[in-house]
């Protein structure tokens, strides 16, 4: 399973990539906004500045709801590098979008996904990634990392390509639990990434061991 972080602000995508272990960033216009980032300019920059920084697939998400708008501004976001994944959301003129970025090479990532169905289309459209967001179907009183199951055994039956991206991780057991369902991906905040570092055995033995140690200083 790949390991993307869900931010915006480049000393946590440093901290992480750092770690040897990180393969992308996702972003969206909120993420944008919480670092202060406005402004179509500022915001094409910061996506490049970030594509400099890691080696993988970067999601850049469009605000138009339209199918011209879309690709439109997919364009101009695929025109940053070529690791820019459109991030496209779940609407109608959102596929008939993404079917348009696939018969032109350009990578897309269907967000805001609820449902299987909902990830059934955008794999029909071609879509490089379908985001389910887990924590907010848990919100809802259903269970995310179920739809992540559900979805990964559809694909493997249908075949389909298009990579499972779990998204609205909201604790480390999350991703452990995403992983062991099919997602092919994991985005979460880098407190997640870090929480997959702490066991309170691993403390006590590491303690334990660097107390011996000093009786052979």
């Amino acid at each position: 399973m790949k390991f993307f972080i869900d931010t915006a602000n480049l000393a946590q995508i440093k901290e992480a990539n750092d770690l040897g272990i990180l393969d992308g960033v996702t972003t969206n216009p909120s993420l944008m906004a919480k670092e202060g980032i406005k402004g179509s300019e500022a915001v094409m920059q910061h996506y490049k500045t970030i594509c400099e920084m890691v080696k993988g697939d970067i999601s850049a998400e469009v605000i138009s709801t339209d199918f011209a708008g879309i690709v439109e501004e997919g364009k101009k976001l695929a025109a940053i590098h070529k690791n820019i994944v459109v991030k496209v959301p779940m609407i109608k003129d959102g596929i008939k979008a993404i079917k348009w970025f696939t018969d032109n090479g350009i990578k897309t990532n269907c967000t805001l996904i609820f449902s299987a169905g909902q990830a059934i289309l955008a794999a029909k459209a071609g879509a490089t990634y379908v985001s389910p967001f887990i924590g907010r179907i848990d919100d809802s009183g259903w269970d995310g990392v179920e739809l992540i199951a559900q979805i990964a055994n559809i694909y493997s039956i249908q075949g389909f390509k298009t990579e499972i991206l779990a998204a609205s991780i909201r604790n480390a057991l999350h991703i452990v639990k995403c992983a062991e369902a099919g997602a092919d991906v994991c985005t979460c905040p880098l407190d997640s990434i870090l929480g997959l570092l702490k066991h309170p055995l691993t403390d006590i033995g590491l303690a334990k061991f660097l107390e011996d140690a000093k009786k052979f200083a």
